[in-house]
């Protein structure tokens, strides 16, 4: 992933910047495939829960989608180069690969809450790596994205649950 920086006037120093910028273009690339991940299960879902899935995984994409783009900015704003390109995506991400042949909500829902909950886990390593690093803004945002991850997988477990 580039790192290289702009001339950014921020006060953060440059070799923390260097070190907080991959930090936030892998926690890019995990968001971007996992926003692509609900818009697969968005298109595919078939069953008889398909209108409630369909609405709520665009709102799983949408949601992720803002998390993105939340991500890019802090990156840029530090002097780095956002990597959110397909190509630097398919490189970048630890998330596992999306089963393309999915087709039932009970499935999805499960691919789904798995992918966001290895997302919110390393939210969660991102916000003590920002944190030992200095930069309590970035540890903040990662500690939003935590949040927001550990949200998003409550809907998708709720509604993949039995009830006892």
């Amino acid at each position: 992933m580039k790192t290289t920086t702009w001339n950014s006037p921020h006060d953060l120093p440059e070799t923390v910047r260097l070190q907080i910028v991959p930090l936030l273009n892998r926690q890019l690339a995990d968001a971007i495939d996992l926003t692509l991940q609900a818009k697969q299960a968005h298109w595919n879902v078939k069953g008889p829960q398909f209108v409630s899935l369909h609405g709520l995984f665009d709102e799983v994409a949408e949601t992720l989608g803002e998390l993105a783009d939340e991500l890019a900015e802090r990156s840029v704003e530090l002097g780095g180069v956002a990597d959110g390109t397909l190509q630097a995506v398919a490189g970048a991400t630890r998330l596992p690969a999306y089963d393309r042949e999915l087709l039932s909500g009970t499935d999805h829902l499960r691919a789904l809450a798995a992918a966001t909950g290895n997302f919110a886990q390393s939210s969660r390593g991102a916000i003590d790596a920002a944190a030992t690093l200095g930069d309590a803004s970035t540890a903040d945002l990662f500690t939003s994205v935590s949040r927001a991850a550990d949200k998003l997988l409550w809907k998708l477990s709720a509604h993949a649950a039995t009830p006892a």
